[in-house]
């Protein structure tokens, strides 16, 4: 591939006409998506056009179609739905209709579309592709273009967009929209669940699926997917009467919409009630959520993945041939990537196939390696084998929570326990960190310990910044003394620095020769070996509520500008990603420097917006991003410098980015990380135990599980001391620093931005 940066400066829009869509049903995040093609757009110098209510509006043409300006999609990034609307239309779906849709189009100039909506949708798009020449031809024998219109407008060039909230579309990982639903099913779960604690038992019913059982820790899940075996009532009657007699107050059963039982049988919410009720006289509510999930702002994870998403879709317009087929842009990891729009369209088809020939296990893995890996964790982690059916193991094995808390600890210490326990161990729960565990804080943890740990902020198990070197002979003493064969480490930066201090230690206390493994899970996700870490989204909600807020107080006043002040440390993940989910006009970070004339730049370029349109203005400042350059002095130059055309606000989130019930990403993050990092540990103890002893002593059984853009990898922590930078507590290379000029020039700079890891082909 060609220098990446000139690459994007020689792909011009000059002279293109982009028309954007949202179709089918509404979904977060589609304004995100609708803003960034716009402005994307405008930025490489295409026209943009609104085609308002869908297939409908292109049918309809007239003031359906409107031309986009910068200041059109201005303050939709925090509006829920569509603001440009989504209709059903059969007229699309007729040959007339695609007709009169394509006369329209060609009256415009609009050659290019970014259509954003579920299969039915994107497969209408390639079919109007499909015909698009037939059609000209036919425009031109009934007198209504002539043949230099055919000509300049021969090719029809299709990008989607998946949005949709059921996340039923194969070759993406998330769909546009999936995240803020499961936000509005946990905010219900998390609501009856803090009435149960008051209350009488309560068991309780919803729609929509397998990642929300994940998020709240389901006692019975029945999608359509995995229908449950013959003799499931009595198996799910079962497992929630032992539930109650170990002292839980709430039991949640989650049904999907199309459930069904292995004969093909519907298995409705309604009817589950009635089960209980009926075999266990237990109080009963059905909660059906219907459109409630897609209601609402978008998350910070929808609003980032639509502008991704939408940018991404621009570039794959202005680099498509005549030959080009339609694609879709998708999300792989942390990665946008683009693939064959109908080969995702058949293997998603493919999969309704699969059910409807009862073969489940084929459906399962059709649906992708995102689904099969959240049922396998659900299963693991949702029934207690009886004590006969496990096969008792010799290790103790501890977790312990290091540095400071982060929402979504409790659900991967949650995790721990339950695997562990499944795979036969006995497990402790270290308390306050390496000063406890050196103290002695040491207890056994069992299963029920840990019911309804999920959805809690903070770390239950209590958690200090404190490091072992200085207790290292007490804490070998409690190891020897528990017989612990392995340790868990669930934490941030201390974490690993604590990780690495056991290590150097081995030589002088054998007691720490045991396979140990660190999780990422801090706000700052600064952590060298994962793009992630357990705890930052739930911040980034946080800080970009917080923004939606903070706008909307300005609401009706003059023109304001607002300086907001990040966490972080040195690493500037928060202000940066925060600040491209809140649409901010400029994010302030140590890793980029910047100088005076930095700032003036930029407050000349935001006086310069506030002339001519927009009424309020957002900076973001991460809490070290340079020692003189402080939110104090941000907010005084700005001050000064925006008399007469801007006043200034200034806001410092602190600790209120740690705090609060954690998000389901970072519920399921958390779930699915620990529980690896678990069977990692049984497969390491079997490997080191010798002699009726464990001995572990070499580099690979101290290592740290971390996201690599898809992968969930075990890297030893030895070997990540080479890209970490010490001082500053960050790693030398992140990947979310290739988001900034994204942010930039959706905030109207000029910048280059680099496509070199952008939207390649994937082969499935």
């Amino acid at each position: 591939m060609p220098d990446s940066k000139k690459f994007f400066e020689n792909l011009s829009g000059a002279g293109k006409s982009i028309g954007v869509l949202t179709s089918g049903g509404d979904a977060q995040g589609m304004n995100a998506a609708v803003r960034a093609v716009v402005r994307m757009g405008i930025y490489v110098g295409a026209k943009v056009y609104f085609i308002h209510e869908g297939y409908q509006g292109m049918v309809d043409g007239g003031d359906n179609i409107k031309e986009a300006t910068w200041e059109s999609v201005s303050s939709m990034l925090q509006l829920g739905g569509t603001v440009i609307g989504s209709a059903r239309c059969k007229e699309f779906r007729t040959h007339d209709g695609r007709l009169r849709a394509a006369l329209n189009l060609v009256q415009l100039g609009i050659t290019n579309l970014c259509v954003i909506g579920g299969d039915g949708s994107l497969t209408g798009a390639n079919l109007f592709r499909e015909e698009w020449s037939g059609l000209l031809e036919e425009l031109v024998q009934s007198g209504q273009i002539d043949e230099q219109a055919v000509e300049t407008h021969s090719v029809l060039h299709i990008v989607g967009m998946v949005g949709s909230i059921d996340n039923d579309f194969c070759g993406t990982d998330m769909t546009i929209g999936t995240d803020s639903a499961l936000h509005r099913i946990i905010e219900v779960v998390d609501a009856i669940m803090t009435t149960a604690q008051s209350q009488v038992q309560t068991s309780f019913v919803l729609y929509l699926a397998l990642v929300s059982a994940l998020a709240c820790g389901a006692d019975w899940v029945l999608i359509p997917e995995m229908p449950p075996e013959d003799g499931w009532e009595e198996q799910m009657c079962q497992k929630l009467s032992e539930s109650r007699l170990r002292g839980s107050r709430l039991n949640i059963i989650i049904v999907a919409e199309g459930a069904i039982d292995q004969h093909g049988k519907p298995i409705s919410s309604e009817a589950v009630k009635d089960l209980v009720v009926r075999c266990l006289g237990f109080d009963t509510r059905v909660t059906i959520l219907g459109h409630v999930q897609r209601g609402g702002t978008p998350s910070a994870f929808d609003r980032i993945l639509a502008s991704r998403m939408g940018v991404e879709a621009v570039l794959a317009l202005l680099e498509a041939s005549p030959d080009t087929p339609a694609c879709v842009v998708s999300l792989r990891g942390n990665q946008a990537i683009r693939l064959p729009l109908m080969e995702c369209v058949q293997m998603t088809q493919e999969v309704q196939k699969a059910m409807d020939e009862k073969n489940f296990e084929e459906a399962v893995k059709l649906r992708g390696r995102s689904f099969e890996n959240n049922l396998n964790t659900y299963k693991l982690l949702s029934y207690r084998k009886p004590d006969s059916e496990v096969p008792k193991s010799p290790y103790n094995v501890a977790v312990l929570n290091v540095g400071a808390p982060a929402a979504g600890m409790n659900a991967a210490v949650r995790s721990a326990v339950r695997v562990g326990i499944t795979e036969g161990h006995t497990m402790f729960a270290v308390h306050d960190g390496f000063e406890g565990f050196s103290k002695g804080q040491i207890t056994e943890i069992k299963w029920g310990d840990v019911g309804g740990w999920t959805g809690q902020g903070g770390s239950l198990l209590g958690t200090k910044r404190t490091l072992p070197a200085k207790h290292l002979n007490k804490i070998a003493e409690q190891i020897r003394i528990h017989n612990i064969g392995a340790l868990l480490v669930i934490g941030g930066f201390e974490a690993y620095l604590g990780l690495l201090e056991l290590l150097a230690a081995r030589s002088k206390h054998p007691e720490l020769c045991v396979p140990m493994v660190m999780v990422p899970s801090t706000v700052s996700n600064n952590i060298p070996g994962s793009d992630l870490s357990i705890g930052a989204d739930t911040a980034l909600n946080a800080i970009t509520n917080t923004c939606d807020r903070i706008k909307q107080s300005a609401s009706g006043t003059k023109r304001r500008v607002f300086i907001i002040e990040t966490m972080g440390g040195y690493c500037g993940y928060l202000a940066t990603v925060g600040a491209l989910a809140a649409g901010a006009d400029a994010a302030y970070i140590y890793e980029e420097p910047f100088s005076i004339r930095d700032l003036q730049t930029n407050v000349e370029h935001l006086t310069e917006k506030m002339k001519t349109s927009i009424q309020r203005g957002l900076v973001l400042r991460n809490e070290n991003s340079n020692e003189n350059f402080t939110t104090d002095f941000i907010y005084q130059l700005y001050t000064e410098e925006g008399k007469g055309v801007f006043d200034c606000r200034k806001n410092v989130l602190g600790h209120m980015q740690q705090g609060g019930a954690p998000s389901p990403f970072d519920r399921n993050f958390g779930t699915k990380i620990a529980a690896k990092a678990m069977q990692w540990i049984s497969k390491k103890l079997k490997e080191f135990y010798i002699e009726g002893r464990v001995f572990a002593n070499t580099e690979d059984s101290a290592c740290l599980l971390g996201m690599r853009r898809r992968a969930l990898v075990f890297q030893p922590v030895t070997q990540l001391k080479e890209e970490t930078d010490f001082e500053h507590r960050i790693p030398k290379e992140q990947w979310w620093l290739k988001l900034r000029p994204l942010m930039k020039i959706l905030a109207k700079y000029k910048t280059s931005y680099d496509v070199s890891d952008s939207g390649q082909p994937c082969c499935h």
